[in-house]
């Protein structure tokens, strides 16, 4: 092997992978952008997090990187293709977006409902396969619901719902795995516990996670990284670089609520 061939192979070795790409984005409903400029980076086995006030855009654009609406202008790429490029089937077994719409099969048991992730790759009449079988087996595993998996899914809380349809899109087996508002209705418990859950599940199986929310203060203590939808600039970085940079002062008014960078919370103006 030549110097050069070694120097190459030394760098990729230590360069994390490019998952998803996005490149002067605007999102919005036909002409109407809600939030532009967007731009950002993902990595193998990144945990991200979409964050901003209510209304900014964060569903919208989790929507358009899930192609289920059409960026108004921009790139997304995702493994360096244009995202129109994906056949649907070819999207399917690429990336898995979960919604917080309310899903219409709560009478399937807990099983059922995670096999469902498997459509993309089952033949015509359904029928799973050995290793469809040990992808639902190993989501119910990792989620904790082997105990819960003959349960119908309309006796479940919350949180076990939550934990079923991430399951779900995990037994999809994709490279990327997007959420909207994961921790919607939990209480503080829960959401901490769904939040590490994530985490332990892209560094564990080398999965890209991107998610929106709220949390931000649990999202600068779990995540890699952090987009921050502000209507202008959005900036993304990691935790420690956006809080350097000072963008949550600026994300509320500052007579209500006021943020301290060496504890990274925010603080109620009295």
């Amino acid at each position: 092997m030549s110097s050069v061939s070694k120097k190459v192979e030394s760098i990729q070795s230590i360069t994390p992978n490019s998952i998803l790409k996005v490149k002067d984005l605007s999102v919005g409903y036909g002409f109407n952008a809600v939030v532009s400029q967007i731009d950002f980076e993902l990595h193998t086995g990144d945990l991200a997090a979409i964050i901003g006030i209510n209304g900014i855009g964060k569903s919208t654009l989790l929507r358009t990187l899930g192609n289920m609406q059409p960026p108004i202008s921009g790139e997304i790429r995702i493994k360096e293709r244009l995202l129109p490029s994906f056949k649907p089937k070819q999207l399917a077994t690429t990336v898995s977006l979960v919604l917080t719409e309310a899903i219409a099969t709560k009478n399937l048991t807990v099983a059922e409902l995670v096999a469902l992730g498997r459509q993309p790759y089952t033949n015509w009449i359904g029928t799973l396969s050995k290793q469809d079988k040990e992808q639902v087996t190993n989501a119910l595993h990792l989620l904790d619901l082997e105990q819960l998996q003959e349960k119908k899914c309309y006796e479940l809380s919350d949180g076990q719902l939550q934990r079923v349809l991430i399951a779900r899109a995990l037994a999809q087996d994709t490279s990327i795995i997007l959420l909207d508002e994961p921790t919607t209705h939990l209480d503080l418990y829960h959401k901490v516990k769904i939040l590490k859950l994530l985490k332990t599940i892209a560094k564990k199986t080398k999965k890209t996670i991107l998610f929106t929310s709220h949390e931000i203060e649990m999202c600068l203590q779990l995540c890699d990284t952090l987009l921050l939808l502000t209507g202008n600039n959005n900036p993304f970085g990691t935790p420690s670089k956006l809080i350097e940079q000072g963008v949550f002062g600026k994300l509320f008014p500052s007579d209500t609520v006021s943020f301290d960078t060496k504890s990274a919370s925010f603080r109620i103006k009295k």
